[in-house]
């Protein structure tokens, strides 16, 4: 397999590849966090906090950042960088994996429909990043995604 230009060269555990994605992810929150960038449109750790989720943001290095906000220098607002927006095809399989096989408040409509339309999804994840477009695919538990 080719290397991915400006790949980590970090000494891991291991040469495996889950290990070494799990000591990135390192902990419960890191995905929580990917997943409120992601699809919920949080910005900020104020937002963070309010998930519920007990979220700390220091955690993830190189999957986040921050940017100082430029009316509000205290303020940061935190995106996923390219390496970040590479775990959303990850965390849509965890979704509809957790989802199949666990009771949760996902609807059976909305999985099904995740289910055969991911390439569609995915790309609207992409696309809403790459753009900067903040609007959420998610809204008080509402999915809006084409």
């Amino acid at each position: 397999m080719p290397r991915v230009p400006g790949k980590s060269k970090a000494k891991h555990r291991s040469g495996c590849p889950v290990s070494i994605s799990l000591e990135i992810l390192g902990d419960r929150w890191s995905l929580l966090i990917i997943r409120d960038l992601m699809i919920r449109g949080f910005r900020t750790f104020k937002e963070f906090q309010r998930s519920g989720e007990g979220i700390a943001t220091n955690i993830l290095a190189g999957i986040i950042t921050g940017v100082a906000e430029e009316t509000d220098g205290r303020r940061v607002n935190y995106r996923l960088t390219e390496k970040g927006i590479g775990l959303a095809p990850v965390l849509l399989e965890l979704l509809i994996w957790g989802a199949r096989h666990e009771e949760t408040g996902a609807p059976c409509a909305l999985i099904e429909n995740m289910e055969k339309n991911r390439q569609v999804l995915l790309a609207e994840v992409r696309r809403r990043w790459r753009e900067r477009d903040p609007t959420p695919l998610q809204v008080e538990g509402q999915w809006r995604w084409p």
